[in-house]
């Protein structure tokens, strides 16, 4: 199989105090992720105190896209006005090479 060429990076950002709240959704979001077909690989990450970020692959266009249209985008969108400080800065990316 070869690598995947497409993914998504998104960073987000929780309100003040709010980034266990957020580190606990992403970590429960694995099994959801795990769940697509599409979904080479997800991860989620920490970069500081109220900033977190996801960086997944896909093996098609499709997939994407129906992973931005999935259940973590909809868990994440039914608590945002809650626990996010700003909408989630979602960007396409093109991998240009991996190991």
């Amino acid at each position: 199989m070869a690598a995947p060429e497409i993914g998504i990076l998104a960073l987000i950002e929780a309100k003040p105090g709010k980034g266990p709240d957020l580190r606990e959704l992403l970590k429960n979001a694995r099994e959801l992720a795990a769940a697509e077909e599409g979904t080479v690989d997800w991860y989620a990450f920490k970069v500081n105190d109220e900033t977190y970020g996801i960086f997944d692959t896909f093996d098609s266009e499709d997939s994407r896209i129906a992973h931005l249209n999935g259940e973590i985008t909809k868990a994440l969108a039914k608590v945002g006005g809650e626990l996010l400080a700003r909408e989630p800065d979602i960007q396409t990316i093109d991998i240009v090479a991996a190991k």
